[in-house]
């Protein structure tokens, strides 16, 4: 069966902009992994012929409980959009997404470029200028969060919306793998986690991402922002949440749900 990846894109596009569900793409249409980043691509240019800049890629099944469970080898990733970014403290209204769930995650901005096969997560250490807290809330297009893996690539990767922290920190000494990170809402902790529940060190994802665009001869450039993957499980989200993430030495990021 042949597989339109423009009107894919159009539909998982549409359904984001409008604000609704839709039934899982695979449902009617079989396709492959290969076929999803297609689609994701013809989602990517349909936004910046809108107009909207890519901020960074994000990557997604960075736990290797999520991998077991989707029965693969290597995390998902997508790209995080200027408009889906709020600024710490800010305000997230909820009736601009459809059911928003949000995690905690570590995210890297690279001082220099990352290309080529091979990358480690040392060289990708060296590499990185600051490391910054973040939000990231994920907002399936699908019925009940309900998908395979193809069609949350090619939706991609449920991104949505975005926080991240103001505190700025050079990675030179840090152990990633062992900063704690808790999500709270309204006070009260919800989630938490280490920097090792990210394919063991958040570096390890982002030298995977750049290993994965190097097989498209594409590279991870200097000035993105990354994000590297949950640290937490994701969290429903309501209005009038208030919600916080810490992590140890890296300072918080926070904001809250309207309607």
């Amino acid at each position: 069966m042949s597989v339109d990846h423009n009107s894919i894109a159009n539909l998982l596009h549409l359904a984001e902009v409008e604000k609704r569900e839709v039934v899982r793409v695979t449902e009617q249409t079989p396709f492959d992994i290969e076929a999803a980043y297609k689609i994701q691509q013809e989602l990517v240019n349909i936004k910046l012929g809108q107009g909207h800049r890519i901020v960074g890629p994000k990557m997604g099944l960075t736990s290797q409980a999520k991998m077991k469970q989707m029965n693969v080898n290597e995390p998902i990733y997508g790209y995080v959009f200027d408009y889906m970014v709020i600024p710490e403290g800010g305000e997230l209204k909820i009736s601009d997404l459809i059911h928003p769930k949000v995690e905690a995650e570590i995210a890297f901005i690279l001082g220099k470029d990352i290309e080529g096969s091979g990358i480690t997560g040392a060289q990708v250490l060296a590499a990185t200028e600051y490391v910054l807290p973040a939000l990231e809330i994920i907002d399936s297009r699908y019925e009940n969060f309900k998908f395979t893996l193809p069609d949350v690539i090619a939706d991609n990767t449920s991104a949505s919306r975005v926080v991240f922290g103001n505190k700025l920190t050079h990675p030179d000494g840090l152990d990633l793998d062992l900063v704690g990170m808790t999500l709270s809402i309204n006070g009260e902790i919800k989630e938490l986690g280490a920097g090792a529940a990210v394919v063991g060190h958040p570096a390890n994802s982002v030298a995977m991402l750049a290993n994965m665009l190097a097989r498209k001869g594409e590279k991870l450039k200097a000035g993105q922002i990354i994000l590297t993957g949950g640290i937490t499980g994701a969290v429903m989200l309501s209005v009038g949440d208030s919600v916080a993430g810490k992590a140890d030495g890296l300072g918080e990021v926070t904001f809250k749900v309207v309607e």
